[in-house]
């Protein structure tokens, strides 16, 4: 029996005519019907409610419901099919579905989104396709949540409490129970598990499984960054007491199957706040007039057996991270500090490769042993700089021998097309509670650049012995970290913008899209005012480095074969290479698993990403907080991009990167030139192009969004 609907007392109720309509074309499915019909069946008589009814219905046409099968007939809209991608939310509510296929991204309204979130894997079935429209659908099932934990400020009320987070991907803030507040108290920051998300709810429940001090606070900040990206920020008790059960001795018996290199000169080059020393260099002179260079690695294989608690833990984490203030350790740091540390005056277990160079830095022989060593020095990167500077200072011969052949082969390297990228790194002075007091940088020079050539000749080395196969015969299964080539057209764009700029990208040949092109380009904008931009959207032209266990070569490096080797402390790709390399040279062992380190590769590439992102975040916050104390203030910066929204500008001093609204610009109406990179005045034709400098003034630091705002300080 029909409802009444026209009869009902007062204003016809949308929402309830929605439902009627919904459910009247789904007991009709398969039928066209008029809208003098569906009147007639809903008991439809007044005109303020026909006229409603019709805008429901033009409504669900959109949303995909209906389709208009003629001039006011409907039809309900069967979805043709279901497919499974990734979900992306707007907070506008015109989300995208990603088909994992790679199709076209499918809109999904938000009323048919499930409260699906970014990244969830979700099941959609799509709508019928409608003329002149693109294709839409509905959230059926949210198959897998990418995120089920937020971080964000508790506020606390007197039977509940709220999360306020800032993350862009929940839209609404979670409702916390008195009950599952866990103590917790306005102010503080809190990690939140979400629990259920009924339908009829505009927040998320959930509960709070951490409290991580109050806002504001270093070690809660730099936590919450942490669990922001769903990196831990604790180690569990289990795992450190499983490392702290492992045996500090080395027996004699395990000293006799080693090369031993105890009386051979060996030191360490490290940051100056290092702990985890995983590589040390040796050297002495061979009777034929050669020099025989050891690179010897930390032996974390030894101690950490596959399969063992400490192992799946270290699995899971994959890398080490480095916060401004802070390392978040793979390994427990009775291992990555004590045991595995390649610490001076202590015989430590390594796995080495020792190279025979002569001076021209041509390798006669190599060998690939596990070996003892026993350092005689810990130098920091700073020592080393200032012996090779002065010529003077402890194991100078020594030091002046291992940079001239680190020197020969960097400029072979460089020579074989390797891209050379050396970005200054952001550091902040901080007093005891975390608080920066100051910015400043740190650049590669001889003594960095002395270790990372001999970490790269042993990693090339490591993977060429694996991955060459004389004949016919297969490598056996690896993990290389490779780097594929730039797409041509991204260079192509590179070119185009950097030649606007009155730079030349080209090569001696004149290609502008080789590696040759890309180095002059780099050389000839040093020291210029634009070199950090440049720089920056160079690196953004190049394809993202990686493990895989099929080997491309790696296109940044000039490298053929290539893979981690040398840092088994702090990434577990490198304890993988260990355990294979002890399989096939020490067992003969049969070729392991490619599915196995394939699963594993992208486990590890992935960590690697997530843990670089947070890394940049800490960065970030850092530096708004520090500028938090100078709002107000002027500075000389440069336009590092220009969007539709806005221009970003970047202090030259510090690298502090701010927003200037384009709702600021007051004195003209300036238009986004997306072709030239550049926002352009209507009237005055004034131009804001990358690149140029530009006078700014300090006006807000939001410290929860990490975002600068700037206002331009010089007018014309």
């Amino acid at each position: 029996m029909a409802r009444n609907a026209g009869k009902s007392k007062g204003r016809m109720n949308k929402r309830v005519l929605v439902e009627m309509l919904v459910e009247f074309f789904n007991r009709h499915a398969g039928e066209s019907l008029s809208t003098k019909v569906v009147f007639k069946e809903l008991g439809i008589t007044s005109t303020s409610a026909r006229t409603l009814c019709i805008t429901i219905l033009d409504d669900l046409v959109f949303e995909g419901y209906l389709v208009e099968t003629a001039f006011r007939h409907y039809a309900l809209a069967e979805g043709s099919s279901t497919i499974n991608g990734t979900f992306s939310r707007n907070r506008e509510g015109f989300n995208l579905f990603y088909p994992e296929d790679g199709s076209e991204p499918i809109l999904i309204s938000e009323r048919h989104s499930l409260h699906a979130l970014t990244d969830d894997y979700v099941r959609v079935s799509l709508f019928a396709k409608r003329r002149g429209r693109g294709r839409e659908g509905e959230v059926i099932e949210i198959i897998k949540r990418a995120h089920d934990t937020f971080v964000g400020v508790l506020k606390v009320e007197k039977h509940y409490a709220l999360l306020l987070t800032e993350s862009r991907i929940l839209p609404n803030d979670v409702f916390i129970p008195k009950e599952h507040l866990k103590g917790g108290k306005s102010g503080d920051k809190a990690v939140v598990k979400l629990l259920d998300w009924p339908m009829d709810n505009r927040n998320p429940i959930g509960k709070v499984v951490d409290i991580l001090g109050k806002e504001g606070d270093n070690d809660a900040e730099m936590n919450a960054i942490l669990a922001e990206f769903g990196l831990p920020y604790v180690y569990p008790e289990a795992v450190e007491q499983a490392a702290q059960n492992l045996p500090a001795d080395i027996t004699p018996q395990e000293i006799a199957r080693r090369e031993d290199f105890r009386s051979i000169t060996t030191f360490t080059i490290d940051p100056i706040d290092a702990k985890d020393f995983d590589d040390a260099l040796s050297i002495q002179k061979l009777p034929d007039g050669l020099w025989e260079i050891g690179v010897h690695i930390a032996d974390v294989s030894h101690y950490v057996t596959e399969g063992s608690i400490i192992d799946k833990e270290a699995f899971k984490r994959a890398t080490s991270i480095y916060l401004v203030d802070r390392t978040i350790p793979m390994l427990p740091e009775r291992l990555c500090n004590f045991l595995c540390s390649l610490r001076p005056n202590e015989e430590k277990l390594t796995y080495s490769v020792i190279f025979a160079m002569n001076d021209k830095a041509e390798i006669k022989n190599y060998r690939i042993v596990r070996g003892v060593i026993n350092s005689d020095r810990r130098f920091s990167y700073e020592e080393v700089q200032d012996i090779l500077t002065s010529g003077k200072g402890e194991y100078i011969e020594e030091l002046t021998t291992l940079n001239n052949l680190a020197q020969i082969m960097r400029k072979a390297r460089m020579a074989a097309g390797a891209i050379d990228f050396q970005q200054a790194e952001v550091r902040f002075r901080l007093d005891e509670a975390g608080k920066p007091l100051s910015v400043y940088f740190t650049e590669s020079n001889e003594s960095h650049q002395l270790i990372e050539e001999f970490m790269l000749l042993a990693n090339r080395t490591v993977a060429e012995t694996i991955g060459k196969r004389a004949g016919r015969t297969a490598p056996k299964t690896f993990v290389y970290r490779i780097h594929d080539r730039p797409d041509p057209e991204k260079l192509t764009m590179l070119a185009r913008f950097v030649n606007k700029l009155g730079y030349k990208m080209r090569s001696a040949s004149g290609r502008t899209t080789s590696p040759a092109a890309l180095n002059n380009l780099l050389k000839e904008v040093k020291g210029s005012k634009e070199q950090n931009v440049i720089e920056q959207i160079s690196l953004r032209t190049m394809q993202k480095a990686k493990y895989s266990t099929e080997n491309i070569g790696h296109f940044g490096l000039a490298f053929k074969y290539y893979t981690h080797f040398t840092s088994p402390i702090r990434r577990y790709p490198d304890l993988m290479v260990h355990r294979l390399l002890d399989r096939y040279l020490n067992q003969n062992g049969r070729s392991a698993s490619v599915n196995k380190y394939s699963d594993y590769c992208e486990h590890c590439s992935a960590q690697e990403q997530v843990a670089a992102n947070a890394e940049r975040a800490s960065i970030k916050y850092k530096q708004v907080e520090f500028m938090s104390e100078h709002i107000g203030e002027e500075y000389d910066a440069i336009i590092s991009g220009v969007t539709e929204w806005g221009i970003y500008a970047e202090i030259n001093d510090n690298k502090c990167e701010g927003m200037i609204p384009l709702r600021t610009l007051q004195d003209d109406y300036y238009e986004y030139d997306d072709a030239n990179y550049c926002l352009v005045g209507r009237r005055k034709h004034r131009k804001y192009v990358i690149g140029d400098p530009l006078r700014v003034r300090i006006v807000r630091a939001n410290i929860d969004k990490k975002q600068l705002d700037f206002e331009i300080a010089d007018e014309w």
